[in-house]
């Protein structure tokens, strides 16, 4: 394609939806139609920055919200899936897997230019790098959920009950997937395990969530790691910007009054790992390396520690 357009492919197998898409494009400026394509041979490099993919959810045979987490490791275009009004998966759905949302059927001029106008002209997750290390396919019965348009049971699967934060399922899925991303395209990522000494009640423990909320970016990934703790993957930030934001938590927890569930000062300690470091080539290096630095800060009584 050239003359500077972007282009808009399609993965779909329906003829009725590769027309009705076609006719949209051609009535957006600046944008032509390549046509329709398969996920492999996006994967081998079709989708420029600004470019779009749209995945019909119904092309099979592999799982559309798994062939946009496989697209965003090795595309930079924008992806989209496209799906039925009744399907019910919303943007966060979409976000979990790379997308940056869904466009329902069938696809229009207005639905498509506004879902162009409404996204970040990057992809929202430019994520893993295929093909290295073991790959974290999504569980067989989230992909069902998926298809079958219950949004409940995916947020309980993704999410820890107590505090809203996502739980470890998925921190360990998105460990992987940020690593890599921060390995492919060269960008820093900064891995914060934070937490306390004892026990916090059900209240604290929202109020420490909201205090990471306020402090962080839409890009960070938070979550709880275990009863006492919790990890942090902060994408394009690198171990300054880690410290600042694991001081303003503390410094908010002093500054509420949070305690544990006996009535003493919840004390937080901090430990923070990153890439690139000459000793972090795979993702068990950096969670190991912020485990370890925030041992060394709890043993130090409420501190932060950098692993150098």
């Amino acid at each position: 394609m050239g003359d500077g357009l972007r282009t808009i492919r399609i993965v779909t197998s329906d003829e009725v939806l590769l027309n009705s898409t076609s006719a949209a494009a051609q009535n957006l400026e600046g944008w032509e139609f390549g046509g329709a394509a398969t996920v492999d041979e996006l994967r081998e490099g079709a989708g420029a920055p600004g470019d779009v993919i749209l995945l019909d959810v119904t092309a099979g045979p592999e799982n559309a919200y798994e062939s946009c987490r496989r697209l965003t490791g090795t595309s930079r275009a924008r992806i989209f899936i496209v799906g039925n009004d009744d399907l019910g998966v919303g943007g966060a759905i979409a976000s979990f897997c790379g997308a940056s949302k869904v466009i329902p059927k069938p696809i229009s001029a207005s639905a498509l230019r506004e879902a162009l106008a409404g996204a970040d002209p990057r992809p929202a997750l430019q994520v893993s790098e295929r093909g290295a290390g073991t790959e974290h396919a999504l569980p067989e019965s989230l992909l069902g959920d998926l298809m079958s348009g219950s949004t409940q049971p995916i947020l309980r699967a993704l999410v820890d009950p107590e505090t809203g934060l996502f739980n470890y399922e998925f921190l360990t899925f998105k460990l992987d997937e940020e690593f890599k991303r921060a390995r492919r395209f060269g960008t820093p990522l900064s891995c914060v395990m934070l937490g306390f000494e004892g026990q916090a009640s059900e209240d604290v423990l929202r109020q420490l969530a909201g205090a990471f909320l306020e402090t962080s970016r839409d890009t960070d990934v938070l979550g709880r790691f275990d009863e006492s703790s919790f990890l942090f993957f902060l994408p394009n930030t690198g171990p300054d910007g880690a410290t600042v934001m694991a001081e303003r938590i503390k410094a908010i927890a002093n500054e509420r009054g949070l305690k544990d569930i006996i009535g003493d000062p919840l004390e937080i300690s901090a430990g923070i790992a990153f890439y690139p470091h000459v000793d972090v080539s795979k993702r068990e290096a950096l969670f190991s390396r912020a485990r370890d630095a925030f041992f060394e800060a709890r043993e130090a009584g409420a501190g932060l520690v950098t692993a150098n």
